[in-house]
C-alpha cells in the first residue's frame, strides 16, 4: 500500500487471534481486524491484549488494518530491579 493514501489510526488491542492477527478497537468503538507489519515481525515486537497500537488502514477497506507501531505505556509503575544480597 502506498504511504500517501493510508489512513493512520490508533486503537487498543482487544483480542489476539491465531496467525499474528488481532482485533483492535478504535476510539469510535469500531473493531477492525489487523495484522503485524513486517518490521514489527522482523524485530520480534510482542503485542498483547490491552496494548495501544498505531495502524494504517486503506481508504477502500475500513475493516482491515496493518499494525505499524506499539505505543509505550503512559504511566507504567515498574519497580526498580531488585539487587541480590550476597
Amino acid at each position: 500500500m502506498a504511504e500517501g493514501n493510508a489512513i493512520e489510526v490508533e486503537g487498543k488491542v482487544v483480542a489476539v487471534l491465531p496467525g499474528t492477527m488481532f482485533k483492535v478497537q478504535l476510539a469510535n468503538k469500531h473493531v477492525v481486524l489487523a495484522h503485524i507489519s513486517g518490521k514489527l515481525r522482523k524485530n520480534f515486537i510482542k503485542i498483547a491484549a490491552g496494548d495501544m497500537v498505531k495502524m494504517e488502514m486503506s481508504p477502500y477497506d475500513l475493516e482491515k488494518a496493518r499494525i505499524t507501531f506499539r505505543m509505550k505505556e503512559q504511566n507504567p509503575f515498574i519497580p526498580p530491579p531488585r539487587r541480590r544480597q550476597y
